[in-house]
């Protein structure tokens, strides 16, 4: 359990990531049920490269939320997603109610698989504030489904229920977000794009977007699929709009996204800090440190012989949108 007096912000596999825009990612837990081929974070039992997993106290989160949206000084929407499963969260009916009561927040989002999704837990959730659910599905055919989840127990066929139910019956919003594995999944995504706009996806955001397969080191990468380029994708996004007489790409303004001042960090690339070892890392061969004022998160790699509670001087080797990681200088 990730807790005070850590602070959430500095790392990529938990708290709060701003990337210079008035949408927070939130990050509250990477626990994950499924083991997805394509998995670009390599998440769920399936994982090879994960030694640690993470759950942050709500209250705790959700203060590290207020702090980054009151320094940016604009209305956020706060988007729980994560290198996990943000629903596998056991308290995100109270995150999502934590959330809606700052004053800064103005939406509050979690991305799904849809896994988990109950009736029960989707009337908590709507009657927590959320407005809106991102569900990742990529295909309707329920062998398949199971086969690119590498679940056995992955039910498509409940997955659909629920969307309908989220869709037509509550006030939560449904965006639907497959993703494309070019010859794999291609004719799935023409029948799942008619299929959210069919139960109405869309109510205030747009109702789907086709995120495109990429490769990611330490990701999964499904045999036979190659990662398109932007190209390519955009190409066959247009045709997939001309065949269907759908629309699939969406404006930053039609999504309410802007650019907004950036939360400042104490940290550069190239600079050398003194850092406290806090825990294991999330990947092999990691540690997770903090600055010795709790301002920040770091991950330290190249690590040898450094144990919880050791302080090592770092240099930073990365800063970009505030994740940092260092080495041991």
């Amino acid at each position: 359990m990730v807790e005070e007096p850590l602070p959430l912000m500095g790392v990529i596999q938990f708290g709060v990531i701003d990337r210079g825009t008035n949408v927070l990612q939130v990050r509250p837990t990477t626990v994950c049920p499924l083991s997805c081929i394509f998995c670009s974070v390599d998440a769920g039992p399936g994982s090879r490269w994960r030694q640690a997993e993470y759950l942050v106290e709500p209250g705790w989160l959700a203060h590290w939320v207020g702090r980054a949206a009151a320094e940016k000084g604009v209305a956020v929407e706060a988007l729980i997603d994560g290198v996990g499963e943000p629903l596998s969260y056991p308290w995100l009916p109270r995150l999502v109610r934590l959330l809606k009561s700052i004053p800064l927040v103005a939406s509050v989002a979690a991305e799904t698989h849809g896994e988990t999704l109950t009736r029960e837990l989707v009337d908590r959730l709507e009657e927590a504030g959320l407005d809106r659910i991102n569900l990742s599905i990529e295909t309707l055919d329920p062998e398949k489904a199971r086969r690119l989840a590498a679940t056995p127990w992955y039910d498509v066929e409940r997955v659909k229920r629920m969307a309908e139910y989220i869709a037509r019956e509550t006030s939560i919003d449904l965006h639907v977000t497959p993703v494309w594995l070019p010859g794999v999944n291609d004719e799935d995504v023409v029948e799942i794009v008619e299929w959210a706009y069919r139960i109405g996806a869309g109510k205030r955001w747009p109702p789907v977007t086709v995120q495109k397969y990429i490769a990611h080191r330490h990701g999964r990468r499904p045999p036979g699929v190659q990662e398109p380029s932007w190209e390519e994708y955009w190409s066959w996004l247009r045709e997939l709009e001309r065949r269907t007489g759908r629309r699939l790409t969406w404006s930053m303004e039609e999504w309410g996204m802007r650019p907004a001042p950036r939360v400042r960090h104490p940290l550069r690339r190239g600079q050398v800090a003194k850092l406290q070892v806090v825990g294991p890392g999330w990947l092999r061969g990691e540690l997770l440190a903090a600055t010795l004022d709790m301002k920040r998160l770091v991950t330290l790699v190249g690590v040898r012989g450094l144990e919880p509670g050791d302080v090592a001087l770092a240099r930073i080797t990365r800063d970009r949108d505030g994740i940092f990681i260092a080495r041991p200088v």
